[in-house]
This record gives C-alpha cells, structure tokens and sequence, in this order.
C-alpha cells in the first residue's frame, strides 16, 4: 500500500485530528511524524505531555501503522526518508505561521511525484481553547515542576518574565507576539524578591518573610499554568533553606536561585556602594548540598547565584565558584553582573562553556539589556530572566495616572492611559 504523512503534535485527540487520520487510512499505510518538544517549542507552546506520553496516545489509535519523531517543523528529512505517497493536512495552514512549511512540502513531494491532500479544517470547536483548557486541567505539581527541565532541554533559550501577583502572572501566562513564522510568548516566570517586596512597599533586605513570599506564589500558582523559577535570596540559614526546598518542591516550584552571600542581603545592584558579604565557597557549597540531599524528586532545580562579578573578586573566583558549585550539585549557575556592557558576562560565557561538568546558565541582563536572546543563545546561555520590568514599568504608568487626577480635579484625562474595565474582566479568569 502507499505510505501517507501525517505530522502531529497533539496533547490530545481532537475530532479535527481524528477527520485527518480517518482521510489518511483511506490512502493506505499511514506514518505519524510526531513532533518532539524541540519542534513544538520552536513555534508554539511547550506541550503539557512530554514525547514519549504523546507517542503512546497516538500508538493505540486504530489504522496508524507506525510512529516517528519528527524533530523539527520542517518536514523535508522525514519526507525524504519514507518518500511517501501522500501527505495529509488540515487546510488551515494555507495562510498563517505554516504557510511556509506547506510549500516546502509541496515541492518536497515534487521531487517524487507525491501529492498533499488538504481536507477542511474542522469547525464547531477551538483547538485552541481546548488546549489551554487542557493545560489547566492537566497542571499538577508533578507536571508543573518538570516543565522548566523540558523547556531547558527542548529550546536554544528559555524566557522568564518578573511576576509579583496574579495579575502580573496572567500577563506572562497569556501575553502572545505573532509573527510571519512563530508565536512568541515566554516561557515561565520569575518571582523576585526585590519586586515581591517593593509592591508590599517593603525594603529588598529579606524583610519579606517566607509565609509572606509562599502566599505570592500561590497566588500565581493559582491562575497560572507555566513554571517558577524563585528568588531565594541567600537560602537563608542551611538548616532553614533544607524546608524551603520540600516546600517549593511539593507547591509544583520549578527552582529556586540562591546567592552566594551571607549577614543582611543588599540588593546585587548596589555593588561595593554598600557593604556585601560574599560567603565562602566551603559554606555555600554545604548549603546547596543540604537542598540537594532534601529534594523528594529529580525535577526540582536548586541554581547557585555568583556574586563576584558584583563585588568586584574578578573572573576567575568566579569561575573557581561555579566549578565548585557544580560540583556540590548545582543544577544551573546564575551569573550576575551590574556592568553596562556585557563584555564580563561573554567572557564568563565562553570560558564556562569549556567546563568538563556543565550545568545550565541563566543570566539577568537589566544593566546590559542590549544583547538580544539570539546572541546569549550564542553564547551557551540556557535561561535569561528579565526580572523586574513588570513593576518597573507599572509604577510610572500609576503614579503618572495618580498625578493627572489630583491636576484635573476628575479622571476623564486618565482614559487613554487606562485599560477598559471589559478587557480586565476577560483577562481575569471566570470574571466575564
């Protein structure tokens, strides 16, 4: 019998998918290239279920003859490799962020003569909606907590968005940019502490106390699906920073991010204007061991913060940490640098990348913000948190809107600066 294509990434099995399918068996043995977490990050959403999970689903449905990996979004190495007969896809991709791919398939198929069938897209239902449905209900902790490693794992960079409420957590749940070819949108969030203290009015000198920090993640827990990566501050004492981790760990945390200081914590980006402690590697070390040895599960991520750049001790202590730091378990290094440009962090970059036992890299580029992720990406850096521009640029626009009342005597001169009260409540969910 003819072979017949059919890409999928499915969560799930919808009646759009089964049409495809039903049409594909009617012209012969059908092949599902099943797109790995690579490919589906490269344009869209991380999906809920992890390959080998999607792969099973897809095993058991009836007239499907064999499953593949398909690694990328183009189709043409699998192509090449089954040169099948027919390709089947839903017509929806004629316009949009596929349109491209399509007409590579096209004259892929050329090459041999094959032919792409393309039934109409299924109405009557949102894929889309039924995904993110899908992505709420499915959200355990378990799940929740390993996304950050799949993410890690499956894209050139992962992008994490400062959150400190609900509100700010929904803004980096749903915020979408489109264009010609994917969808943009980030990745997970980041609870700081400067930012969980600011909007509580409060000093970033870990006043906040962990009930209070627990009580901001759950609020975000609670109306977001994507992981957290935490703002731990220094751990604390090692034998408090033991019960953070089981708790972080059981909420469905992702990783929390300790720095290498120790008395009272002064933000990083004071540098040497205020006295900083940096603790030694022998006693940071011990503490990342103790979190290692309290985790209950391998999903969890306990990344070390360097300070050195920061407190001027130069490269190489630096680097002397971050092998220490792997060696004590670290499951990320997070290299920070309040220097304008980012020559300091390129450098740390390239010579971390020589390292016989490496870890992911995270950065924090506030200071030095004109590197773009394409170039951090380049240099071997996993993960850059933009860590407080939500509340940065929030804090303007209300204090700018505050200002323009008390001059005007009313609020009819704050409209435009104003979202309208029906785009809050469709933003809230069950609020409309």
């Amino acid at each position: 019998m003819s072979i017949v294509y059919i890409a999928l990434s499915v969560d799930f099995i919808h009646p759009g998918h089964l049409n495809i399918i039903e049409k594909a068996r009617e012209l012969g043995d059908v092949v599902v290239g099943l797109l790995t977490d690579e490919a589906i990050s490269s344009y869209k959403r991380l999906p809920s279920l992890e390959y080998d999970q999607r792969k099973k689903i897809i095993e058991n449905i009836k007239g499907i003859t064999k499953v593949i990996p398909q690694k990328t979004l183009d189709y043409t190495d699998n192509l090449r490799s089954l040169k099948p007969s027919f390709v089947v896809h839903g017509d929806d991709w004629k316009m949009g962020p596929q349109q491209s791919v399509r007409l590579k398939v096209i004259d892929t198929l050329n090459e041999w003569g094959g032919k792409l069938i393309e039934p109409a897209y299924s109405t009557g239902f949102s894929a889309r909606d039924i995904n993110e449905e899908f992505s709420t209900e499915t959200n355990t902790p378990d799940l929740r907590r390993a996304r950050l490693r799949r993410l890690i794992n499956a894209k050139d960079i992962v992008k994490i968005l400062e959150v400190h409420n609900g509100l700010t957590g929904l803004i980096a749940e749903k915020t979408k940019v489109t264009d010609a070819t994917v969808q943009r949108e980030f990745d997970g969030m980041w609870i700081s502490s400067l930012t969980d203290s600011t909007a509580k009015g409060k000093p970033d000198i870990e006043l906040v106390d962990i009930t209070s920090r627990l009580n901001t993640i759950n609020d975000i827990l609670e109306v977001t699906t994507k992981p957290i990566i935490l703002d731990g501050d220094t751990g604390g004492r090692p034998e408090h920073f033991i019960y953070l981790v089981k708790t972080l760990e059981r909420l469905g945390v992702s990783a929390v991010i300790i720095e290498d200081k120790k008395g009272l914590k002064k933000n990083s980006l004071f540098g040497t204007s205020v006295k900083q402690t940096q603790d030694t590697i022998e006693e940071f070390s011990n503490k990342l061991i103790l979190g290692k040895q309290a985790q209950a599960t391998k999903d969890f991520m306990i990344i070390a913060r360097i300070e050195s750049l920061i407190l001027e001790m130069g490269m190489e202590d630096a680097l002397t940490r971050a092998k220490a730091y792997i060696q004590a378990g670290a499951d990320g290094i997070m290299i920070h640098s309040k220097s304008t440009t980012a020559d300091e962090i390129k450098e740390f970059a390239r010579k971390f990348a020589g390292f016989d036992q490496r870890v992911p890299l995270i950065v924090v580029p506030t200071t030095y913000n004109y590197i773009t992720e394409e170039e951090l990406s380049q240099l071997g850096v996993n993960v850059v948190i933009y860590a407080n521009h939500l509340l940065r640029s929030a804090y303007p626009a209300m204090q700018k809107t505050a200002e323009t009342i008390l001059k005007h005597h009313r609020s009819l001169e704050v409209n435009d600066f104003c979202m309208p009260i029906k785009e809050i409540l469709h933003l809230i969910p069950g609020g409309n």
